[in-house]
């Protein structure tokens, strides 16, 4: 199988997920395996020592996302490509993989388009259009690239950081460019590794739902997972075969989402 494993911001706050890394070098030899990773936290914490004050906005659609200027952008960048892709590329090597970190700006492996402004919810409530920034969506992964590296053994780790057209370096969101290369790569699965469970409705943890069913719930859903949702049914409708929203704390995280076994799956049945 070909999996690509998204880890999330939320476990890269207190270094590697160690569950996690092994999990991976376990299931290397019969698989292979792409990780996308987050940060947001991270990225975060370094700007404020920086002394650069973060901006967060909320779409009409109640999405929350990070403005990105060119200032953040460059702190972006060094945080997601030059500190945390390292630390995994590292922690694969303690596990006795070959890991190699990759930005999309590498190779041209994910080029985006930038926004030209975005549309936004002021205080008063009001829906207000503002620059784009230095943020955009994946237009075209270079899939080429990753097939090269697999094929040779190798577990690629990808910062998303997209390229412009324009040569700029452009905030991504984590999940989507996860759900972006595992449908380029033609991906069985693409699994959202989390700080929960899976997509939790009414108290209880969700274990299935078709594509149609999770886009429905988007309004239910709180700021972290609504963007774990979405990329999951962009996966799927893109071609992967399922999507997977699992807590990446426990034992054997990955094996244990691949077998459903307490987490939440997006499929078409």
């Amino acid at each position: 199988m070909r999996i690509v494993v998204k880890i999330g911001g939320s476990l890269m706050k207190e270094g590697v997920p160690g569950p996690l890394i092994k999990d991976v070098a376990e299931l290397s030899p019969k698989h292979q395996l792409v990780l996308v990773h987050g940060g947001g936290d991270v990225v975060t914490d370094f700007a404020t020592r920086l002394g650069k004050e973060q901006r967060f906005v909320v779409s009409p659609e109640g999405i929350r996302s990070r403005y990105t200027d060119r200032e953040t952008a460059d702190i972006y960048q060094m945080v997601m490509t030059g500190l945390l892709a390292k630390r995994l590329v590292l922690a694969l090597g303690q596990a006795g993989l070959k890991g190699v970190s990759l930005s999309g700006a590498d190779g041209s492996l994910l080029l985006g388009k930038r926004k030209a402004r975005l549309v936004i919810v002021d205080e008063r409530g009001r829906k207000v259009a503002i620059d784009g920034g230095f943020t955009g969506k994946v237009q075209k992964v270079n899939a080429q690239l990753l097939e090269v590296l697999l094929s040779q053994g190798y577990v690629p780790v990808v910062s998303p950081v997209a390229a412009s057209e324009a040569g700029e370096p452009l905030n991504i969101d984590g999940d989507r460019a996860a759900a972006t290369v595992a449908a380029g790569l033609h991906a069985d699965a693409v699994i959202f590794a989390t700080n929960v469970g899976g997509l939790q409705l009414d108290g209880s943890v969700v274990a299935h739902l078709t594509p149609a069913e999770a886009a429905s719930k988007l309004p239910k859903i709180g700021f972290g997972m609504q963007k774990k949702v979405m990329a999951a049914v962009e996966a799927v409708e893109g071609g992967v075969r399922e999507a997977v929203i699992c807590s990446g704390t426990r034992e054997s995280p990955l094996t244990r989402a691949m077998a459903h076994d307490s987490c939440t799956v997006i499929s078409p049945a």
